[in-house]
């Protein structure tokens, strides 16, 4: 019984998603998700998925271990800055991205003070 009630919360959570976007990342797929709290406030869940291949030959075991954190609105501002500042102290120390060497490694903050929901995040 208890395990319906979870398999139902899992549903009903997955149909709440408004926006969705997948980053695929080597071995890692990040989902950027879109969600819409109880009190109609909107919050951003990402969620890290990474293949992991126990064991070797004809039958590897094959799963995928998930970390989520939710990100609200109010702390959008924080969040965006502190990961800008940690970008770029390592584009610094390591010099630009070899997927983007057009880039000159200090992308622009963006605002939000539009009330739209913006995240710009390389990976």
């Amino acid at each position: 019984m208890e395990n319906l009630k979870k398999k139902n919360t899992t549903e009903n959570s997955d149909k709440e998603i408004l926006f969705s976007k997948a980053v695929k990342a080597g071995k890692r797929i990040y989902y950027l998700d879109v969600k819409k709290s109880r009190k109609d406030e909107m919050y951003v869940a990402i969620t890290e998925s990474k293949k992991v291949v126990a064991g070797e030959g004809e039958n590897p075991q094959v799963s995928f271990e998930k970390h989520k954190i939710f990100l609200y609105k109010e702390d959008f501002d924080k969040f965006i800055h502190g990961l800008q500042q940690v970008i770029n102290y390592i584009e610094d120390k390591q010099g630009l991205s070899a997927d983007d060497p057009t880039d000159d490694g200090h992308p622009e903050p963006q605002e939000l003070n539009t009330g739209e929901i913006k995240i710009d995040i390389d990976f």
